[in-house]
């Protein structure tokens, strides 16, 4: 994994916006309706050459596909797994179910929306295998041929597989024993993509947002104790997942769900963070542009990351239209090396996706590539101040 030894690097969180016809198949496909998969398909390869195309002009240097062959960071596991069937309600956030105001808003914005929701999603009613590896290494494929295709490289790829507690979590178990086995199960069959990934030649990022998301959904009424009990269980699960995958391939990308709201019920990072250094993983990808965790980059100043860890820092907000200045970006990431204590062991990032569903975006496409390439601008100010 590279560090930024001439410069900040720069990169984001896995998901760019999906092109509108392609939102509207996966829409429709999770609607239960027949669609047509050749089209979906060819939709998908175009997306993925556009988007590879669009990162390396804006001098994004680690980027990946885009998750364009996706309908979400995790929901598409439906489709490469067995054992999944129906639907349940997830809870209801905890922050936004104490603003009734902010929820009814909420609600009006996303029923006019065409996207894919995750609050529906299906539940574990069989066992859970890994159907077909086909699928991962087309997408794996697909993506390098439009790196091969694109004018200019990435310093690196990368690609994103979502963690088994995020999975677990929101679809939840109604086959397995107990919620440990069927974790078990998931970590198993998820090793398939991270190995995947790896062996093509790209960096893995596993997205985990269960890791902090959880305790305002699952474990809002549960002692906080029990939460940190979860994360420790799964971050075992994933260091067993990644057993045949070299740390220094691997970055955990933590964060406290990809929505506008109070975010006021969340869990500290000084909490799960000495969980989250268990991680067998060569780098973390935290969000510190959000009004709500911009602070907390200073819990690294007490509790180092590992001495052969990267951070991947978010210095660009998700959820907003506002274009950062370049300047912000560099104080972001100056503020970051110093709690850190080394710059070369920065890359600067965004708190999370764009578009971590299909269609549920918060930032329109136009705006999201100026947001990336103030990214790379306030990179190089950022450089010439500290390296």
């Amino acid at each position: 994994m590279k560090s930024s030894l001439e410069g900040f690097l720069t990169t984001h969180s896995g998901s760019l916006p999906r092109p509108a016809a392609l939102t509207d198949l996966y829409v429709r496909r999770a609607r239960g309706e027949t669609v047509d998969e050749q089209r979906l398909q060819k939709l998908g390869r175009d997306a993925t050459r556009r988007v590879v195309t669009k990162q390396l002009e804006a001098g994004i240097d680690i980027g990946n596909n885009g998750e364009q062959q996706r309908e979400g960071f995790f929901l598409y596991v439906r489709h490469r797994m067995s054992g999944f069937g129906g639907a349940w309600q997830r809870p209801q956030l905890q922050d936004v179910a104490r603003y009734p105001d902010f929820q009814q808003q909420r609600q009006a914005l996303a029923a006019g929306k065409t996207a894919v929701s995750n609050f529906r999603p299906p539940e574990a009613v069989g066992e859970v295998r890994y159907l077909d590896a086909r699928a991962v290494h087309d997408e794996c494929d697909t993506f390098q041929a439009a790196m091969d295709a694109a004018p200019g490289a990435f310093a690196e790829p990368f690609m994103t597989a979502p963690s088994p507690g995020i999975v677990a979590s929101a679809m939840r178990n109604e086959y397995y024993d107990s919620d440990e086995d069927y974790l078990a199960a998931l970590a198993e069959a998820l090793r398939v993509e991270y190995e995947a990934i790896v062996e093509h030649g790209f960096l893995l990022q596993l997205d985990c947002p269960d890791l902090a998301l959880e305790r305002h959904i699952t474990y809002q009424d549960r002692p906080v104790a029990e939460f940190i009990a979860f994360v420790e269980t799964v971050i075992g699960a994933i260091n067993g997942a990644l057993a045949n995958v070299p740390a220094e391939r691997v970055r955990l990308h933590v964060c406290w769900g990809n929505y506008e709201g109070p975010h006021d019920c969340d869990v500290p990072l000084q909490e799960i963070l000495p969980v989250l250094l268990q991680a067998k993983v060569g780098a973390l990808v935290l969000p510190f542009a959000n009004p709500r965790h911009a602070h907390e980059h200073r819990c690294l100043q007490k509790q180092r990351i590992g001495d052969n860890q990267l951070l991947v820092a978010g210095v660009i907000d998700t959820l907003t239209n506002f274009v950062e200045h370049p300047q912000v970006v560099a104080d972001r990431i100056e503020s970051v090396a110093r709690a850190v204590g080394d710059a070369s062991r920065v890359i600067a990032g965004t708190d999370c996706g764009f578009d971590t569903s299909a269609g549920m975006g918060r930032v329109a496409d136009d705006v999201v590539w100026a947001k990336l390439r103030a990214l790379g601008e306030g990179a190089r100010l950022a450089s010439e101040q500290l390296l």
